[in-house]
């Protein structure tokens, strides 16, 4: 099993329609095969100036590669992510 977060922060304000419609069109990821448990997160804590996080979990390797590859991660990247977030970190997991 393999979990793969995101923390991240957008370039629109805090609260704005902007912000409101990015978070809303990127649960479309949830939809995306091999894609299990899909997470979206608010920052609470001032120890961190990341502002949301995304976290799924894959199966295998494999899934994880097909979800990095489909159409609709590689759209959402191209169209929303790289014009969108400000900054990000990506963190990916296995069991020990």
């Amino acid at each position: 099993m393999i979990r793969h977060t995101v923390v991240f922060s957008l370039k629109h304000a805090a609260g704005s329609p902007e912000e409101a419609a990015f978070l809303r069109d990127a649960r479309m990821l949830a939809s995306i095969p091999g894609v299990e448990d899909f997470e979206q997160r608010r920052q609470v804590s001032p120890k961190s100036d990341y502002a949301f996080s995304f976290a799924m979990n894959f199966v295998d390797a494999a899934a994880y590669a097909r979800y990095n590859g489909h159409a609709d991660h590689v759209g959402f990247v191209r169209d929303r992510w790289v014009p969108e977030v400000e900054r990000f970190m990506e963190l990916d997991y296995a069991p020990l």
